[in-house]
């Protein structure tokens, strides 16, 4: 009776599971992504409650159309207003306008019992979002009150220090969760990479026996780690593209703090953590397991 022989695959240096490595490493990469997006739209978000700033400049009386011409190019040209559409973000109300928006919100016509307009023709700017702390707006407001026509200079004060207040709070919250997901992910993916190679760890035995150095024996394991890692970040990325894409259809609203440039960062750093976080990763566990005697690795 002829024998069946049967064909013994052997193990090769460097080939464990490949598919749940890489399938825990990009789910690890996905959420640490998502954090990301997160905190870039939430930074958005900020710099959009920031330039929403306001500034009012009440001017003084019987300016000339030439004088009124020349303070809004004076004021265009300043480095702290919001350029919005490429366009400095400076606007002239004049007090016909201001005494009709004060009868559209309140329902009193003043003009009718005083007779005459008490309003002051004025100039609404907005500041940028790099400018917008208490301190700086306290400099600009006297910046701009040196200018010559300009009577008074307002902006609402305690809510600007309201703003300035929560964005520092929520950031610091926002970076600390950050901080805290990168320590999981990283653990996550180290242990991840550990199991895997565990089932190599008399392979790396055999090939000392033989007499394989350290590099010859770590260099096929910290290849194929950071071409897992390289993978993963490819999907993970995907996945986010994927996402953000669908929530921009559904939300309108969140394409007004879409941040293109910096999305693309944070994919690219996706693929950098996968690389190097699986590259050491193997290292350290396969230089644990040449440092272990053959009893310890039972």
């Amino acid at each position: 009776m002829a024998k069946q022989h049967r064909s013994v695959k052997k193990k090769k240096l460097g080939n464990y599971p490949h598919t749940m490595v890489v399938f825990s490493i990009t789910l690890a990469l996905f959420v640490i992504g998502m954090f990301g997006l997160l905190l870039i739209h939430a930074g958005k978000l900020s710099e959009k409650v920031k330039e929403s700033i306001e500034m009012q400049l009440y001017l003084d009386k019987n300016l000339t159309s030439v004088q009124l011409a020349n303070m809004q190019k004076k004021l265009a040209a300043k480095e702290y207003v919001a350029i919005i559409a490429d366009t400095a973000a400076v606007r002239f109300v004049s007090k016909e306008e201001g005494a009709k928006q004060f009868l559209e919100d309140t329902g009193e016509d003043f003009m009718s019992f005083l007779g005459e307009n008490p309003l002051r023709d004025a100039y609404v700017l907005k500041i940028n979002a790099d400018n917008a702390t208490s301190a700086q707006l306290k400099g600009i407001k006297n910046d701009l009150e040196g200018i010559e026509g300009v009577h008074e200079v307002q902006y609402v004060e305690s809510l600007i220090e309201s703003i300035n207040s929560n964005i520092q709070k929520i950031s610091i919250i926002l970076l600390g969760f950050a901080a805290i997901l990168l320590v999981v992910v990283t653990i996550l993916i180290n242990n991840t990479i550990k199991l895997a190679l565990y089932s190599q760890r008399f392979l790396i035995r055999s090939m000392q026996l033989v007499g394989a150095t350290g590099y010859f024996i770590q260099r096929p394991f910290l290849n194929r780690a950071a071409w897992q890692g390289v993978m993963s970040g490819i999907i993970a990325s995907l996945l986010l593209f994927g996402l953000m894409q669908y929530a921009y259809t559904q939300i309108e609203e969140l394409k007004l703090l879409r941040d293109d440039e910096q999305t693309y960062i944070l994919m690219g750093a996706l693929l950098v953590i996968g690389c190097i976080i699986g590259f050491l990763s193997s290292y350290r566990a396969v230089r644990k397991y040449l440092r272990l005697s053959l009893d310890e690795l039972y």
